[in-house]
């Protein structure tokens, strides 16, 4: 199992959400001092041949449940990948299922020589973000496409530089400052599965703020084999927050443009793009992923 830090969550339909949570408690709790697990949720199953060698499945498995992804997984298994299968007999059986995790992730951490209980780097983007505030209003868009963190003349240079970066054994995160809902699960999903084609690394999908107390920590405190594609919509409806001077909107602008600051200041590989239309943001951010990773 020697390098295999990619712990990819195949969870049942029923049981869909418990990715999310397996998500949180490994990457917050062992992503930290330049170390750590990076969970893998919500991926879909590809062939064989689209996955590097840092691959761990954990498959959780529902007695009387038909798993849709049996075949992928056996196929997965022949190629020489681990898959690992925790078998439910009945939903009630989720408890359980929480202590083993928990506990194993205790053990990984004592191995890793780590505290598992402490996140430093959740802080760190804590208080960017109220820098960000005490500078005033964060900028939008105003109209069309921004980009920072790469160089490139149009939106296809700047993600071709970003993902000219990546080498075997990272990781590419898609960190998204919009609306979780299917609307935009479809194209994100897209995207990662296109980069996970062509470049055999793992992806994830984050909305953010929400996962700023998840993988956020794994992102700045674990090693750095994280390319972060940071994608922030502008908000034309806005609600102001009561009894305070800033609006929702402006909160989420800080928190997006803090967690870049602080992503940056650990050195890592990351490009953000801020969308004035988000529907139409994510099909050009399409495109242009597409156009570099050679996919029609």
């Amino acid at each position: 199992m020697a390098g295999r830090d990619k712990v990819t969550i195949i969870a049942p339909p029923a049981l869909h959400s418990f990715g999310v949570w397996a998500e949180q408690l490994i990457a917050e709790s062992t992503g930290k001092a330049g170390k750590g697990l990076v969970p893998v949720a919500d991926e879909a199953l590809g062939a064989p041949q689209v996955y590097g060698s840092d691959r761990l499945f954990l498959r959780l498995a529902l007695a009387g449940d038909d798993d849709p992804n049996a075949g992928r997984l056996a196929d997965l298994s022949k190629a020489g990948h681990p898959v690992v299968t925790l078998k439910m007999s009945d939903p009630l059986g989720l408890g359980a299922e929480f202590f083993r995790w928990e506990y194993a992730i205790a053990v990984a951490g004592a191995i890793l020589g780590i505290n598992v209980f402490d996140q430093p780097n959740v802080q760190e983007a804590k208080d960017l973000t109220k820098k960000v505030l005490s500078e005033g209003n964060p900028p939008t868009t105003g109209d069309g496409i921004r980009w920072a963190g790469q160089q490139g003349a149009t939106l296809e240079a700047a993600i071709q530089a970003l993902l000219g970066q990546v080498r075997p054994g990272d990781y590419v995160a898609l960190l998204a400052f919009i609306a979780p809902d299917a609307k935009n699960d479809s194209p994100l999903n897209a995207i990662r599965l296109a980069i996970r084609d062509k470049y055999r690394v793992a992806t994830t999908v984050g909305y953010g703020p929400r996962y700023l107390h998840s993988t956020g920590q794994l992102h700045k405190g674990g090693p750095n084999t994280g390319v972060f594609l940071q994608i922030v919509g502008d908000d034309p409806k806005d609600i102001p927050i009561p009894g305070e001077r800033l609006s929702f909107g402006v909160l989420k602008q800080a928190q997006a443009l803090g967690d870049f600051q602080a992503l940056r200041n650990h050195g890592r590989r990351v490009l953000r793009v801020q969308l004035h239309d988000v529907a139409q943001g994510l099909v050009k951010i399409g495109q242009a992923v597409g156009a570099t990773a050679g996919v029609a």
